[in-house]
């Protein structure tokens, strides 16, 4: 009797530490299977970017690049080759998503400050989108103070070094702007509008949604905004003039250091269902002519909640 039950438990451990294997394989091979298909995707949408830019003019919403994909089997595009209808059988339960972002469609966080001072230009733009969403402005004046200190101690490193442990570091995404005095509200209000871009950069009038504009072109209230954000659905903007003709109004002028019609700066987001698992990737592109490298990616898996269709 002792025997069998030796037996037994010998057989359940064996048998468990196999299924254990075979699970962290499996985990493993979605893991890479994820990772490779959303490089794709990111390569996919920097050869969209390429392309757009090679056609050159202004960048707004009715073009290739700012249409989202829907949620889409992977099975659909594999099944366009017969030689892959086997991949194709094994990937009906994968599905991916995504789109591409204008970061230039919001007020950069980096404009606030200036060779380690308060910028008051930009100050003034940030304060009416704070005043747009009924904001705490104490919270707009810790984020720049505690900015300009971060940016004090990047470029100098005496500076860097007397702060120590409690110097402000620089965010590099709107989530870590936490760390420079805003509350998790404010920043879950402010997320649709702001960006952390390497680089001051001028907002889009193409793209920028009506609380941007509003914010950003001085003399604007929100129903102006609302009318010119109607006006480029006619037709976009391809010069800073054309929009200044649109505005109507003779007191608001339009400058290159606060607004433009075209992007150097976009964030592509890229979803895959795997089963029972969801894998987010969001990467910033900057695309300087036919160039467009990768500065970042992040990527977050989490499980999903709804069953796939």
């Amino acid at each position: 009797m002792l025997t069998v039950v030796l037996v037994a438990s010998l057989a359940s451990a064996t048998l468990w530490q196999q299924w254990r294997g075979v699970e962290v394989e499996a985990a493993e091979r979605s893991r890479v299977q994820s990772a490779w298909v959303l490089v794709g995707a990111l390569d996919w949408a920097r050869l969209i970017l390429r392309e757009d830019a090679r056609k050159g003019g202004a960048d707004h919403l009715a073009e290739p690049w700012a249409v989202p994909l829907a949620q889409a089997r992977l099975a659909t595009f594999l099944a366009a080759d017969r030689s892959d209808a086997l991949a194709a059988e094994e990937m009906q339960t994968a599905f991916l998503s995504g789109q591409i972002v204008d970061l230039q469609s919001r007020l950069n966080v980096t404009n606030l400050v200036l060779d380690g001072q308060a910028d008051p230009v930009a100050q003034l733009v940030f304060e009416r989108l704070f005043e747009a969403l009924s904001l705490p402005k104490v919270e707009l004046q810790t984020m720049t103070l505690m900015l300009s200190q971060a940016q004090r101690a990047q470029s100098t490193p005496a500076a860097s070094a007397a702060g120590g442990a409690n110097a402000t570091l620089w965010p590099q995404t709107p989530d870590q702007l936490a760390w420079v005095g805003l509350s998790e509200a404010t920043l879950a209000q402010l997320r649709p509008f702001i960006t952390v871009l390497p680089v001051r950069t001028p907002v889009n009038l193409n793209t920028a949604p009506v609380e941007v504009i509003f914010a950003v072109v001085k003399g604007l209230d929100l129903g102006d905004a609302n009318r010119l954000v109607q006006a480029r659905t006619t037709r976009h903007f391809a010069t800073l003039a054309q929009a200044s003709d649109a505005l109507g109004k003779t007191d608001t002028v339009l400058n290159d250091n606060l607004h433009s019609v075209s992007s150097r700066f976009f964030e592509v987001q890229g979803t895959l269902r795997l089963d029972q698992m969801v894998v987010q990737e969001q990467s910033l592109v900057q695309r300087d002519g036919l160039d467009v490298k990768t500065l970042w990616r992040q990527r977050g898996v989490a499980t999903a909640t709804a069953p796939l269709q």
